[in-house]
């Protein structure tokens, strides 16, 4: 009976994981291009109580095991690219297909984003392309992208290219904006602010040749979060029943200990 006690328990934890991850995803649902997460579990050690046994073709063929529960192994991240809104606005870039934004931290630290929600920050009399919390997105060569005084009409390529009409009229190339790729995108760490950090899982950044590539950069798009409603609603309930399942066992585990324990009245 201990044994079930503490499997279920292992069970009710792990579904409470679920819960959290679940919950998560729904409330980041209109959070720009954010990635929705799922749990993945793994069964627990296993105690034989008995081994097959076949000779000659007779005997048990089937091993009988009982096993101590679950646990959650990891929680992947889906980069199934999200639906493209329209905004109008010449600093809102979205990148259609795979793929990240280059930014730099304020200490110099590499991050890595598919949100462009970015904006135009005013320095001196020159204006910066920044994430909305003042990062600097980076250029090819991982500059900064500056815009000099009085320059307009800000357009951006399907490649990255911007130009923009200087005082004079004339159009001028500025920068093209980075866009990398990882071999194993699921091993970047999130670190908030819809901002990825590098890892030995995920691997060097590789930038995007312009040769071969099969992404674009959308001007004046935002992407939205890959969350789907329904689908972590269902998600939800059918973990909520599995932790209720879970406490069912608990509960019926302590009520034949009960029954064990009054033998001798």
């Amino acid at each position: 009976m201990m044994r079930a006690l503490w499997t279920a328990a292992s069970g009710m934890k792990a579904q409470q994981l679920n819960i959290d991850t679940i919950s998560n995803n729904l409330a980041n649902v209109n959070t720009t291009s954010y990635k929705k997460q799922r749990v993945e579990f793994k069964d627990l050690l296993y105690v034989t109580l008995k081994n097959s046994n076949l000779n000659e073709g007779k005997g048990s063929p089937v091993n009988l095991q009982i096993g101590h529960g679950v646990k959650t192994s990891a929680t992947t991240r889906s980069f199934m690219t999200g639906s493209l809104e329209r905004t109008e606005n010449a600093a809102d870039l979205a990148i259609d297909g795979e793929g990240f934004f280059a930014i730099e931290g304020p200490n110099g630290e590499a991050f890595y984003t598919r949100d462009g929600n970015f904006k135009f920050s005013v320095l001196d009399d020159e204006m910066k392309l920044v994430t909305a919390d003042g990062y600097t997105v980076l250029s090819e060569f991982d500059d900064e992208i500056i815009f000099e005084e009085g320059m307009q009409n800000i357009n951006i390529s399907e490649n990255g290219l911007i130009t923009a009409e200087d005082q004079e009229g004339e159009i001028q190339e500025i920068a093209t904006i980075k866009l990398v790729k990882f071999i194993n995108p699921e091993g970047l760490e999130a670190v908030g602010r819809n901002l990825y950090k590098m890892t030995t899982a995920s691997g060097e950044e590789l930038p995007m040749e312009e040769e071969g590539r099969t992404s674009n950069i959308l001007q004046g798009y935002l992407e939205t979060s890959n969350v789907e409603i329904v689908d972590e609603m269902v998600r939800m309930i059918t973990a909520q029943r599995a932790y209720e399942i879970s406490s069912k066992a608990i509960q019926s585990s302590d009520e034949m200990l009960g029954i064990a324990n009054n033998l001798k009245r």
